[in-house]
């Protein structure tokens, strides 16, 4: 092989390494849950189904946000975004990064996800 084209497929490789590392790794709600010390302040993805939501969006102006519960079947996190919220029901992917807002006696008060990005799944 040539040069050129041994240091463009090195290139390529090593593209392809860091953009493989850093996607966050999927998780489970109930891994969160159980140590949520471990994911603080790192960020991770999960999908799941939402479960309720409340939000504010007022029209012709910057101002929206809320928060929506999202559960997985192992268990539930509240997710807060400054975008609008989805609907209950809805199926979705989520990144961003965990916070911890109160630990009382091994329980965890206000275990919450800070939205990153959002997608949705697929209709047919």
């Amino acid at each position: 092989m040539k040069f050129k084209t041994k240091m463009f497929l090195s290139a390529l490789v090593l593209m392809v390494g860091l953009f493989a590392a850093a996607c966050p790794e999927r998780r489970s709600i109930a891994d969160i849950e159980a140590n949520p010390s471990k994911y603080l302040n790192k960020e991770v993805a999960i999908a799941g189904v939402v479960q309720d939501s409340y939000g504010v969006n007022v029209p012709f102006t910057n101002i929206r946000g809320g928060a929506y519960k999202v559960s997985d079947g192992t268990g539930s996190i509240w997710v807060v975004t400054e975008d609008s919220v989805p609907a209950r029901g809805t199926q979705l992917g989520i990144k961003g990064k965990v916070q911890n807002g109160v630990n009382w006696k091994g329980k965890n008060y206000g275990l919450a996800l800070i939205e990153n990005d959002r997608r949705f799944k697929k209709t047919k």
